[in-house]
């Protein structure tokens, strides 16, 4: 199984100055983790229990531009009991671990009841699958 979603870059992705504009770096990051969840640990987006970006970050290391594509490597800094903070690379494809980033991204989800929006425990099939298969506390 694999921890990396391949994130081909459009033409549209590019900014004025040739290269991935920073907004896309957080489109890359957010589309792998939930991508993650549905495929890996079956997250129903329209389900009653959802993830909310409660903080993000990124620190850009490297350019990307069209006609590249990347991948995200996902990983786990922190499996809290509401929340997961997730520890992200953007690499290119097929770039061997996380040596060479193009940038390393942190994103916390808060899980919630839908209806309420009040904080629920980490959905028991996604906290069984972020054990079973990511690398957790990476710092």
């Amino acid at each position: 199984m694999t921890n990396r979603f391949p994130f081909p870059l459009r033409w549209n992705d590019n900014d004025q100055y040739g290269h991935m504009n920073n907004t896309v770096y957080y489109e890359a990051m957010d589309s792998g983790v939930n991508t993650w969840m549905m495929r890996r640990a079956g997250l129903d987006p329209a389900g009653e229990v959802i993830g909310l970006a409660r903080a993000s970050s990124c620190e850009f290391l490297a350019p990307a531009s069209f006609p590249d594509v990347l991948e995200v490597d996902i990983a786990v800094a922190r499996l809290g009991t509401t929340s997961i903070t997730w520890d992200l690379a953007i690499l290119r494809e097929g770039a061997p671990g996380r040596e060479a980033p193009l940038a390393l991204g942190r994103f916390t989800h808060v899980f919630v009841d839908r209806a309420r929006r009040r904080p629920v425990p980490v959905p028991a099939p996604v906290r069984a699958a972020v054990e079973a298969e990511l690398r957790i506390g990476a710092d």
